[in-house]
């Protein structure tokens, strides 16, 4: 969840509290995409993806053929793609392939994004990279705030060789109650990954900054507490949201996790 979003949130509770849950676009305050992406960085290469609902995504690909693992990478609520471009090429450089793909409405994605709607893309990228050949005992679900809660939905939909998620929240309801109290109820739940994470059956690796003060980092931890075994949590000391991926180790860490549970 950006700071945007977070701002965003507390103008809502209020107009939520006085003309009722169901007038209020709340997906609308929840998403803030930027349109504008440039040419993909040297090592990564361009791609299109259909979704079942019939829009075009677009995605960059790094990675070379001899990668043991591949992760399907879901983003942020807010900017796209390009903002974690370094990241995406720091990540092939350790051996892994990477499909970053943007949501609909982002960067150069059909569409208008919704939590339903994003959660279609999800499994839109995955099916890109299961018809490329790649085997489902390859494949990580990866997100990133709230594309960690996107991520760990897809892992309830499609087979995979694990989930790993960074500065992922339990629910937007939770982030919300931090941030705004009691008015947070009537953000439903939204996003509940701390349900869902109940249900996966496959390994899966927690890592949250320890100085987040966007989604906290209580909440990682509980996130991490409510999933089952075998799982790993990784303590980015020192980081916050925005920042997590430069805290030392945490990419080595992602990559070893990628590589220890994929098979095949």
């Amino acid at each position: 969840m950006s700071r945007r979003c977070r701002t965003a949130l507390v103008g809502l509770l209020g107009m939520m509290a006085g003309c009722g849950w169901s007038r209020v676009p709340l997906d609308g305050l929840i998403f803030f995409p930027d349109p504008h992406v440039p040419d993909p960085p040297p090592g990564a290469e361009e791609r299109w993806i259909s979704t079942a609902d019939g829009l075009r995504l677009h995605a960059w690909y790094a990675g070379g053929p001899g990668a043991r693992a591949t992760l399907v990478w879901s983003h942020g609520n807010g900017g796209n793609i390009a903002g974690r471009g370094e990241v995406l090429l720091a990540l092939a450089a350790r051996g892994l392939a990477v499909l970053a793909y943007d949501y609909r409405g982002y960067g150069r994605s059909d569409g208008r994004p919704t939590e339903a709607g994003v959660y279609l893309d999800a499994e839109a990228a995955y099916d890109s990279e299961r018809a490329r050949g790649v085997p489902a005992s390859r494949l990580i679900c990866f997100g990133e705030s709230l594309g960690g809660a996107v991520s760990i939905h897809l892992a309830t939909r499609r087979p995979c060789a694990g989930v790993a998620v960074v500065s992922t929240f339990t629910s937007m309801q939770d982030v919300g109650w931090h941030h705004y109290g009691p008015l947070a109820v009537l953000a439903g739940r939204r996003f509940d990954s701390v349900t869902r994470v109940r249900d996966l059956s496959v390994p899966i690796f927690v890592a949250h900054g320890d100085r987040d003060d966007v989604v906290p980092f209580e909440l990682g931890r509980r996130l991490f507490g409510a999933a089952r075994e075998p799982k790993r949590f990784f303590r980015a000391a020192g980081a916050h949201h925005n920042d997590v991926f430069d805290a030392p180790g945490l990419l080595d860490a992602i990559a070893a996790f990628a590589r220890e549970v994929s098979r095949g």
